[in-house]
């Protein structure tokens, strides 16, 4: 298994097997699959038919390669849009953003990645919805978490994204674990050394659930982002053993997998969120879903072959 996952995550920084995936025939049909489309109709129209279906939906705009000014910019222009035909369509308060800090100028300038994060956050207000700041490697997380707490004094709705196999994350989960404070725990999918983070499969699972009994415990709303049926499991029976009733945390998972499941679990009362990437920077996006987690290579491959 930690094999599997180095092998995916040296492929998602390889530019030459990017282009060979790329332009080979069977892709069309994974993105097709797993990722929204190329532009914001695209996303429009997956987030209306997720909504109709009684999901509830967080948009993501891959791309977090950016290195000029100019290029954060247009991230933050392309989410602003987004947000404003979100709204137009009625789609809000079932579809809110998930941004990557990184995409808004955070690793050349955090005070531009700042400033882009607070307009997207002032337009997702206006919509009538909310922002998710995304997680990413372990060298983000101090910076994230910070421009988080600034985004928090105008919009306390501003959600955390925390990595359970990062060893500081069960930590985290105490300070952020407070009244309306929105935090979606996954279990993380960059390459990170062993000072850092857990290695094992076993041992990620572990931390999750330990992460999990904080979030639960706390004041906070947790949103559950697995697609383990055995954390699923876990995360029911803490929701009873805490009291929390179905509108107090959420379950969260990728567009394109286990919708089954996803269905199951709206269909019992919980609220599903669907989390839909668009764009044309895809390949890195479902190199990370696969070393998050290998077995999501049988999803992939179910999901594609019974696809008609």
């Amino acid at each position: 298994m930690a094999m599997l996952r180095s092998v995916f995550l040296a492929a998602a920084g390889s530019s030459r097997l990017e282009r060979l995936v790329e332009s080979a025939p069977v892709s069309r049909g994974v993105v097709r699959r797993f990722v929204a489309g190329s532009g914001a109709e695209d996303a429009l129209r997956t987030s209306r038919a997720l909504a109709d279906d009684g999901l509830a939906v967080s948009l993501d705009h891959l791309g977090e390669d950016t290195e000029t000014p100019e290029q954060a910019q247009a991230v933050r222009d392309e989410y602003l849009m987004l947000l404003s035909r979100l709204r137009e369509a009625g789609l809000t308060p079932a579809a809110e953003v998930s941004v990557k800090l990184s995409a808004l100028g955070q690793k050349f300038d955090p005070a531009v990645a700042v400033e882009h994060a607070r307009a997207v956050c002032a337009a997702a207000a206006q919509a009538g919805t909310t922002v998710t700041l995304d997680a990413e490697d372990h060298t983000t997380t101090d910076s994230t978490l910070e421009i988080l707490a600034d985004l928090r004094k105008d919009h306390p709705t501003t959600g955390a994204v925390l990595q359970a196999y990062l060893r500081r994350t069960e930590a985290d989960c105490r300070e952020l674990a407070a009244s309306g404070s929105r935090v979606r725990l996954c279990k993380g999918a960059y390459a990170e050394p062993e000072s850092v983070a857990f290695q094992s499969a076993l041992d990620v699972d572990k931390s999750y659930v330990r992460c999990l009994n904080v979030l639960m415990s706390g004041d906070g709303y947790p949103m559950v982002a697995t697609h383990d049926p055995r954390l699923i499991a876990i995360a029911e029976d803490r929701a009873r053993w805490f009291d929390r009733s179905s509108d107090e945390f959420e379950f969260q998972m990728l567009y394109g997998v286990r919708p089954d499941e996803q269905a199951r679990l709206a269909a019992d009362g919980h609220t599903v969120r669907v989390y839909v990437p668009y764009g044309r920077q895809w390949y890195g996006y479902l190199m990370r879903r696969l070393a998050e987690r290998p077995a999501n290579v049988a999803f992939f491959s179910r999901a594609l072959t019974s696809r008609k």
